[in-house]
């Protein structure tokens, strides 16, 4: 199960990842492209996976079903 550690480690991943994407780019005239290509694919992945983590690790709302029949609702609402 993820915890509150998980954001970091990822982070710590991402900008690993992104050191070596940028020694190890492919030389060239189309270099300085490659180099931030690969490290602004590699934040934008890291920021969608980071909010989406935190989104279902403390939600803002409780999720109500309002489509549910009335006896079957309250023995949802016991647990």
């Amino acid at each position: 199960m993820a915890n509150g550690w998980s954001i970091f480690v990822g982070l710590v991943i991402v900008a690993v990842a992104s050191v070596a994407s940028y020694f190890f780019a492919p030389k060239g005239e189309n270099q300085t492209i490659w180099r931030s290509s690969l490290i602004l694919s590699m934040v934008a992945c890291y920021l969608m996976w980071a909010l989406t983590l935190l989104a279902q690790l403390h939600p803002l709302i409780n999720p109500k079903s309002s489509h549910m029949r009335p006896e079957h609702a309250e023995s949802m609402m016991a647990l």
